[in-house]
């Protein structure tokens, strides 16, 4: 049996291939997947329980149908922080901390969407401070669907086009921090999406060594982590 990591499917109606490529590979690894990790960005936008997802819905109703074999655990990112406890039940997902520590097969494990690591990026985490407040989050559940569709939307657009004018180092994690983490956690293993650079880094630390690990996005092809009593594979997966 085998634990599962995935993070920044960004699922969205535009990209139904990558909808139905996810429910393929749901398909695929249930017969010995025990755990399914979603370590953040599983939709490219999320604006409230009423949110329509139009166009992923059908991600959300497979996840629900393997919740009695599987254990589904959701970590929010920054695209999808408003996915709320309620939706988590509703399709058989447990929500989990960002970070989260557990214990799988003998090892500590780390879990973080990743964007944290990050703090090179001031802009990006003051913009992270502000939207993750939870009475900023309340204001804008007081606008109506379609205010709060809109402002996703520029919020989408200006990220965007921030991100091109960032250099490619600031929108990294900081080795520091990274370090700091291992060393807070005493974690053996990091495992986050965010950066979608899918890598598996070692960490010296004194005389430990660690083992960082980075998922992939979901684009023409993605990274998934599989990790097993016997095996710790980060294994390419082409997309259809």
């Amino acid at each position: 049996m085998e634990s599962i990591f995935i993070s920044d499917l960004h699922l969205d109606k535009t990209r139904p291939g990558a909808v139905n490529h996810f429910m393929e590979f749901i398909r695929d690894r249930l017969p010995t997947m025990e755990n399914l990790y979603i370590l953040g960005d599983f939709v490219e936008s999320w604006v409230g329980d009423d949110d329509p997802a139009d166009g992923v819905i059908d991600a959300f109703e497979i996840i629900k149908s393997i919740s009695k074999k599987t254990k589904i655990y959701f970590m929010h990112g920054n695209r999808d922080f408003m996915i709320s406890s309620n939706i988590c039940n509703k399709y058989g997902m447990e929500l989990i901390e960002d970070p989260t520590l557990v214990k799988l097969y003998n090892k500590r494990v780390l879990l973080m969407h990743g964007d944290t690591l990050c703090i090179d990026d001031l802009k990006y985490q003051e913009f992270r401070q502000l939207v993750r407040d939870k009475s900023w989050q309340k204001q804008m559940m007081q606008k109506s669907l379609e205010e709060r569709l809109m402002i996703a939307d520029t919020l989408r657009n200006k990220s965007m086009h921030e991100t091109t004018n960032k250099e490619e180092f600031i929108m990294d994690v900081n080795e520091e921090e990274v370090k700091k983490c291992f060393i807070k956690s005493d974690a053996e293993i990091i495992i986050h999406g965010h950066t979608h650079r899918p890598m598996v880094h070692e960490v010296e630390i004194g005389k430990r060594k660690h083992k960082r690990v980075v998922l992939g996005d979901w684009g023409s092809k993605s990274h998934v982590l599989i990790l097993s009593k016997k095996i710790l594979e980060l294994q390419e997966i082409q997309l259809k």
